[in-house]
């Protein structure tokens, strides 16, 4: 197996792990796919002949919500490793590597999306992927990056949670300022969405391992965690889940005139 094939199996292992992140949670409910998709549309417009690439889409229900929204001509098209039984039936769901599904695209998209996915893929493998999403781009059409907010992050944590959860924060600051370098020309900004969820729900979420910290810790530090979740938090937990969300726009004349310069 060569190396691109063992990182497509790595990945699918840390999904497999991953795969009740937007099951049953304040990130599947009607509330939140509401918010984060009035959100998107400040960000790129789009109508019913739009074409839409979402990069670890999970089950798909936000990208499934644009389809019925806008009555897609063309279903918008969700790569994700896993196979999940309630795949929103509004999109077109691939169990595809990015980059194999990259070689025998033949359209270019007016929104790629890559939420809180770009950790998975290792530097050199990110940078081929930032790349290839912005030579996949329509003239106008927009590439958003998003990933957990990397200071003063506002995510319940246990204190071995929370240090795993920083140490990854750090991570993703730096990834993060190398894709906006790499880019160029891009806003940033912030998706800010309240929470409001009973401590049992929780609770619930962190036996599943909803969030990539947790996924090495073993059954007895999870436990423990657990408990200091009950001292510590009140029965119904608020808090803010904020995004930073980089969007770049491709500019066909901008970049033709950067081409002739060079």
């Amino acid at each position: 197996m060569n190396f691109h094939g063992i990182l497509e199996k790595i990945i699918k292992i840390i999904m497999i792990q991953l795969k009740n992140w937007d099951n049953k949670t304040w990130l599947s409910s009607d509330s939140y796919i509401n918010a984060f998709n009035s959100f998107l549309l400040k960000k790129k417009k789009l109508n019913k002949n739009s074409k839409i690439l979402d990069i670890g889409c999970g089950r798909g229900k936000i990208i499934g919500s644009l389809s019925r929204k806008f009555k897609l001509l063309d279903k918008p098209i969700g790569i994700d490793p896993i196979v999940h039984k309630d795949v929103d039936k509004s999109i077109d769901f691939r169990d595809q590597d990015i980059f194999k599904f990259f070689k025998i695209n033949n359209h270019k998209f007016d929104l790629i999306m890559i939420k809180q996915t770009l950790h998975f893929f290792n530097k050199s493998k990110r940078k081929e992927l930032i790349k290839t999403c912005k030579n996949n781009l329509k003239k106008n059409g927009v590439l958003i990056i998003l990933s957990l907010n990397t200071s003063k992050n506002e995510i319940p944590c246990f204190q071995l949670m929370k240090r795993k959860l920083n140490r990854g924060l750090v991570r993703d600051s730096i990834m993060l300022n190398s894709a906006n370098k790499m880019l160029k020309n891009t806003k940033i900004d912030k998706f800010k969405y309240e929470v409001s969820i009973t401590k049992d729900k929780y609770i619930k979420m962190l036996k599943q391992r909803y969030i990539s910290c947790l996924i090495n810790l073993t059954k007895n530090q999870i436990n423990k965690g657990i408990n200091e979740i009950k001292r510590n938090y009140p029965n119904r937990i608020i808090f803010n889940d904020i995004l930073i969300c980089i969007k770049y726009k491709y500019s066909w004349i901008k970049t033709k005139l950067i081409t002739n310069i060079k």
